[in-house]
């Protein structure tokens, strides 16, 4: 069974040129009903490496009791971008990964109202893993760093 779309709602954004929609079918599931609509592309980081862009847009349900994106929201976006960036940088499947770490250095806050992207790139590829790192930002504004490990989906 080809895993690879089931659910995901991937083309390219009419009112963002350059971007793909990355949305759940099911928007009861947890990235469509807590991060909401979501946008990805490619983009080469400097030295030539691919790396992955995941925007999400903040909206007050998003924030925190300083008016500031939760650092909960800033989470779940990283994790989500681990699997975005296995399925963009490596082309493969994603479905069925799980994350076996992340590490999250919060470095400034997110500003609500503000789009707020987390950029991803493959430092390594095993067999069953893959070991990623990137940045959460906003604009010239850097919120969080992380590295992660996901282990690959089984083979059924």
């Amino acid at each position: 069974m080809d895993r690879t779309n089931v659910g995901l709602i991937y083309e390219p954004s009419p009112d963002h040129p350059g971007w793909y929609r990355w949305d759940l079918v099911d928007q009861e599931r947890f990235n469509a009903y807590v991060l909401g609509s979501m946008l990805v592309r490619r983009e080469d980081l400097a030295g030539g490496n691919p790396a992955v862009r995941l925007r999400m847009f903040t909206r007050k349900q998003h924030s925190n009791l300083l008016d500031a994106v939760h650092g909960a929201i800033t989470l779940a976006l990283i994790d989500v971008s681990l699997f975005v960036c296995m399925r963009h940088a490596l082309e493969g499947d994603a479905a069925g990964s799980v994350t076996l770490d992340l590490s999250t250095q919060f470095i400034g806050a997110g500003m609500v109202g503000q789009p707020l992207d987390a950029v991803a790139e493959v430092l390594r590829e095993t067999r069953r893993l893959v070991f990623l790192r990137g940045t959460v930002e906003q604009g010239d504004h850097l919120v969080a760093a992380f590295n992660g490990t996901v282990r690959k989906p089984s083979s059924r």
